[in-house]
């Protein structure tokens, strides 16, 4: 099969109507409607369902009585990225998963009332939380990231001196660079920087690795403290042979292009991909093949739907964008076409025996021009090599505490890169919270 690798599949105007924002913004006529169907549960169980631990029915509330800023300080005060989250978190398996109203199958449309009063806060350009008196402290923050820019302004509040170091161009880390371009339109996650930042106290310097630029050693002598939001750095391979095809690409360097591109519909998508997972990133991979006019586009899983990463809600969306899922199948080689590029991809069945995966017997074959491989990340070890400094891992992950503290006194850490963390924007958002708290404690004796 010849490779049908190429850009321009659709007009601009095709792609942009494709890429439309997922959830417009509600309007106040809905927001305070939408608002009005919340009980205001006492010990409400979406706000224990919230990773961040958001007083969802005050700030729901606050809407219905037309206070969106003060509705917004509500989010913003335990989640700084509110605004992200509101488009990118998994509502439906986290907070309106647990609201009382899911047992009538409408639960309140928590997360599109959060973007509706954070938006109103940042459009109109306010900051609402102000510095504490300078404490003298210094610390240093490696990723600005969900978990690093989290971390940065809740320091930033207790009167702390931040500098983030950023390997990239720009900063948001996955929030940039990582999501679906559908679910953060209009530069999004760029606005959301320079809101955290405008608290004043962080310094970014962008194109700063870690383990080139700076090292581990050097942010241990020269500040307080230093929290690691390393994120993951490197995929997973598929470990079969044809891997190395032209045509074979990582998921989410593929996300990453289309997020940069300047012209989205210029970026190149196969004329039948394959999409190798079952997490966020296959799922955001395989719809964005489609809308950029991919004729068809397959996801395989190796185990069944209810053992995916991606809700049923992102897999819902997936079947309505025209991907077909298909599961219980994991790859056993890719094969060259006719020209020498990726042409095939050979599958067996599996099935499960006892809780381990398992063989069939079976197997077949999709045709692809291109394959998308999204079966996971794992953290780059080198920027914690070489270095007098010594921080504990654990099955390949950074070891830290519940306080986010690592094996080094004055090193923490959180977010994708630390042992048992959750691949959720909100969860790293929290682990930067908790970190600066306990930098805070550290610190100051508080």
């Amino acid at each position: 099969m010849p490779s049908d690798i190429r850009g321009d599949r659709l007009s601009p105007a095709e792609v942009e109507s494709n890429f439309a924002d997922l959830h417009p913004l509600l309007s106040k006529h809905e927001a305070v409607v939408e608002a009005d169907r919340c009980y205001f549960c006492h010990d409400a169980p979406c706000v224990t369902a919230c990773p961040t631990g958001i007083d969802i029915p005050l700030f729901i509330r606050q809407i219905l009585t037309d206070n969106p800023s003060g509705s917004a300080k509500t989010i913003l005060s335990e989640n700084i990225l509110g605004g992200m989250c509101a488009r990118v978190c998994p509502t439906e398996t986290l907070c309106e998963q647990a609201c009382v109203r899911e047992i009538e199958q409408k639960p309140v449309r928590i997360g599109e009332l959060q973007r509706y009063a954070t938006d109103h806060l940042m459009e109109k350009g306010a900051q609402p939380f102000e510095r504490a008196q300078p404490t003298g402290k210094t610390i240093a923050v490696v990723g600005a990231g969900p978990a690093g820019l989290s971390c940065a302004h809740r320091l930033a509040m207790l009167g702390h001196d931040v500098t983030i170091f950023e390997a990239k161009e720009k900063g948001g880390g996955l929030n940039e660079y990582g999501i679906a371009a559908y679910k953060a339109v209009d530069e999004f996650a760029q606005k959301e920087l320079d809101f955290v930042l405008s608290i004043g106290g962080i310094d970014l310097k962008n194109g700063m690795a870690l383990g080139q630029d700076v090292t581990l050693d050097s942010l241990v002598s020269d500040f307080d403290a230093v929290f690691l939001g390393l994120g993951l750095g490197a995929t997973n391979g598929l470990g079969v042979d044809g891997e190395d095809l032209e045509g074979v690409a990582d998921a989410v360097d593929f996300i990453e292009e289309l997020r940069q591109a300047p012209a989205m519909e210029k970026v190149a998508v196969g004329s039948n991909v394959v999409v190798i997972g079952g997490g966020m990133t296959a799922i955001d991979a395989a719809v964005q093949s489609k809308l950029l006019g991919a004729d068809e586009v397959t996801l395989v899983y190796r185990r069944g739907a209810d053992r995916m990463n991606a809700s049923p809600y992102e897999q819902s969306l997936a079947k309505e964008k025209g991907v077909v899922l298909r599961h219980w199948a994991r790859p056993e080689k890719i094969a060259a076409g006719e020209d020498g590029k990726v042409g095939a991809v050979s599958f067996a069945r599996t099935k499960d025996e006892g809780g381990k995966l398992a063989d069939t017997g079976a197997h077949f074959t999709l045709e692809a021009d291109m394959v998308l491989k999204a079966i996971g990340q794992t953290i780059v070890p080198v920027p914690l090599q070489g270095s007098s400094v010594e921080v504990a891992l654990e099955a390949g992950r950074i070891k830290a505490g519940d306080d986010r503290r690592t094996s080094h006194p004055k090193i923490w850490a959180g977010g994708d890169a630390v042992a048992g963390g959750e691949d959720l924007t909100v969860a790293a958002v929290e682990d930067g919270k908790q970190a600066a708290l306990s930098i805070h404690n550290a610190l100051t004796g508080a």
